[in-house]
Parts: C-alpha cells; structure tokens; sequence
C-alpha cells in the first residue's frame, strides 16, 4: 500500500507542514502539490468545494508525494466514507464535542472490526494500491476539531478513544467559544490558554496535535511547542496576499 507520509513523518518525530485548499480547481490543487507541501487539507466544510469536484483535486494531488487530506463538513456517515473511498489518506471532522462523537468518527473511518465503514475503496484501490483493504485502518489518519467549551470540558474523554489519531484545534471557533476574537495567530489570552492545554493533554494520551494559523512565524512557533501538524494559510488567502503585493508595488 502506498505510504502515509504523514505517520512517517511522525514515526521520526518530525511535524508536518499542511497547505489548506478552498478554491474548487483541480489545477489549483495540482499547483499547490508541486510547491513541497507535507500534507494538503481539501476544505469540504469551508470552502467551495462539492464531492465531484473534491475528487479531481485529490487526482491532482496524487502526482506528487504530497499526502491528500479532507476535512468533511460534519460528523456524517457518507461523507467520511465517501471521500475515503475517493483515496482521501486523512480526514478532520469538525465540532468533535464528546466521547461519543470521537467514537463515532473513529467508527465511521475503519473497516470492521475495528469500525463500520462501509466497504467500496473504488478510487481508494486505484491511490492507495491493491492491498488498500487490509491496510487502510492503519494507514488512515484521523482527526477531531477541538473547537468548543463542550469539546474542552471533554477533552480527556475525547482523546482517550481508541483509533482517534489527532487532534485539529481551528483558534477561531475555539475563541468564539471563549467569548474572544475569531482570530488565528494573535489569539486573545484564554484562547491562548486553550491551545496549551488541548497540546499538553494530547501528549499525555499520545494523540497528535494539529493546529491552524495565517502567518508562518506563529506556525514556526506552534511547531517549536510541540505541535504535530501546523497549517498553513490556504490557496484563496495566498492567492489574494499575493496580488496585493503585486498591486502595491505597482501603486
């Protein structure tokens, strides 16, 4: 089966480096594979993605070493288990807020007897390889969004959950949630408080702690806390930091 190279990553206790992509183009996606990335998030909850569309970018994504990952848009059966079928090697479900619901998602992204995802890898076969089957409960990463009070208040039933492999804080719900600015990088101080705890409390249980960010000093700092996946910006957001440069310069 082809390599996760997220878990290998890992497995040499190095983070990852995950690109974020919104814009529904499979050329784009394709682009922003070729730049280096580690890992690729195909945003189906926040961006303007639908399923047909998803499919062409993970296509796209697949010419390069660069490992394809979904964030669904809810803690849904199908979708999960579609876009894993499609060859999706992670998934981040948002608005993970309990015990149940981690055993849920952990439930819906393994085949049994580990879970109860439905069987049909039609493009999964075609990524992953013919012994995609067998292998795909162990290859596959998944994470829960830590995102709310109700997700803190059960963190440590959450991350003791077998089969969750990682955490995904998004900072601006989790500020909402702390009655704070929805920001990513200069998080007001109880969000600030949160982050820290939600990675200290990882560690513990051995999950590993992924985080958004907008500007790569924080990302490098995040990184240098400990943190097992920092994001990085996303297509649309460097698509329009760009042209700004180009048009200030000019101006």
């Amino acid at each position: 089966m082809r390599e996760n190279r997220l878990r290998t990553l890992w497995q040499q206790n190095k983070h990852a480096i995950n690109g974020w992509l919104a814009i529904p183009s499979s050329f784009s996606a394709e682009v922003m594979a070729h730049q280096g990335w580690d890992t690729l998030t195909v945003d189906m909850q926040h961006g303007v993605i639908d399923y047909a569309q998803m499919v062409t970018m993970l296509q796209a994504i697949s010419t390069t070493p660069t490992v394809p990952i979904v964030r669904v848009p809810w803690l849904e059966p199908g979708i999960i288990m579609k876009s894993l079928d499609a060859g999706a090697y992670g998934i981040i479900c948002p608005m993970v807020n309990t015990r149940e619901d981690a055993q849920r998602l952990v439930a819906y992204t393994h085949y049994a007897p580990k879970g109860s995802r439905s069987f049909g890898p039609v493009r999964a076969n075609l990524y992953g390889g013919a012994d995609y089957p067998g292998q795909a409960n162990d290859t596959i990463v998944v994470f829960a969004m830590i995102e709310t009070r109700q997700a803190l208040d059960s963190l440590d039933s959450i991350l003791s959950v077998e089969g969750l492999d990682a955490v995904y804080i998004g900072p601006s719900d989790l500020s909402l949630a702390l009655g704070c600015r929805p920001v990513f990088d200069d998080v007001d101080p109880p969000t600030a408080q949160a982050i820290e705890h939600i990675l200290a409390r990882a560690k513990v249980h051995g999950v590993r702690a992924a985080v958004h960010n907008g500007l790569p000093s924080v990302a490098k700092a995040r990184a240098a806390m400990g943190f097992d996946l920092v994001t990085l910006s996303s297509d649309a957001r460097i698509l329009t930091a760009g042209s700004q440069e180009l048009l200030k310069a000019m101006k």
